[in-house]
């Protein structure tokens, strides 16, 4: 397929009147291998390195370990596409932080172009990040909720399971590692009513609006109690919500996986490619 093509499906598919985002402060060293409308806007094309794409691969960020891996498949003409269009470790001063400027030197050479859909891919949709988590967990949603950057980052379903050490379980066994419960409220989920927001998702306004829809339960990726989100522990522990963390890579992974249906739909072989959770997360 040609490389245009399948920016432009993308572009039509995923990307809506509204939606923004700003990764500036984390692509810097990184310019020179980046398109002048990904500079703009901080989404699509990040690297324009193919004509040609036959074939796909699907990461949710661009490390190291998954660059490197890409290379090591002998790819040529293809593309990797990221939901971040930066690497992840929360052990740093910024967590996120730019790719490696060799790799990039080498996916050139590849002719492997980089595309990237943060905002997009977390609103709710067949491909959202919260959404195909919740599908992981078997939540049936009611609606989407959570504003973010022009999209609608979180959704609220009923989970059949009793209690949030039950829910924790089948989370742990869901994302492949144990997850973490901060258990602020009471055991027995009200109602089976819980709020799914994968990755970034434990943010006070977040919680705010789960407690207005009566909702006491969240499921998240990165919940560690440290000076950026101890307010928002405070706050938790203040309104009895209980909070599930499952690592940022974890709960945004399966957002990844179906993408790689979209890209078969497409007739391009697409694969998804793993990469380690930061536990630090939680």
């Amino acid at each position: 397929m040609k490389a245009a093509t399948l920016y432009n499906h993308l572009e039509k598919d995923f990307i809506l009147e509204g939606m923004s985002d700003d990764w500036t402060p984390y692509i810097a060293g990184t310019e020179k291998y980046l398109t002048e409308n990904f500079k703009e806007r901080s989404m699509g094309l990040v690297c324009d390195f193919a004509e040609e794409v036959h074939s796909v691969y699907s990461a949710v960020f661009p490390s190291n370990k998954v660059m490197r891996e890409i290379l090591d498949t002998g790819a040529i003409d293809s593309m990797l596409f990221v939901h971040h269009p930066a690497a992840w470790d929360i052990t740093r001063e910024i967590a996120l932080y730019p790719m490696d400027t060799a790799l990039l030197d080498q996916f050139r050479e590849r002719r492997i172009s980089i595309y990237n859909l943060h905002v997009p891919l977390d609103n709710c949709g067949e491909y959202g990040t919260s959404k195909t988590l919740a599908d992981a967990l078997d939540i049936e949603i009611e609606k989407p909720f959570a504003a973010y950057f022009g999209a609608l980052c979180g959704v609220i379903g009923r989970t059949k399971l009793k209690t949030v050490e039950e829910l924790n379980n089948v989370f742990s066994k869901a994302v492949g590692h144990p997850t973490e419960l901060y258990l602020y409220g009471e055991q027995e989920i009200k109602g089976g009513r819980v709020a799914v927001a994968a990755g970034g998702g434990n943010d006070r306004g977040v919680v705010a609006e789960m407690i207005q829809n009566d909702v006491h339960v969240l499921i998240t990726g990165v919940s560690v109690k440290n000076y950026i989100s101890q307010s928002t522990h405070a706050y938790e522990q203040e309104q009895g919500v209980n909070v599930l963390g499952g690592t940022h890579y974890s709960t945004e992974k399966f957002a990844c996986i179906k993408m790689c249906d979209y890209f078969n739909r497409l007739g391009l072989s697409a694969v998804f490619i793993e990469d380690e959770p930061d536990l630090g997360d939680m």
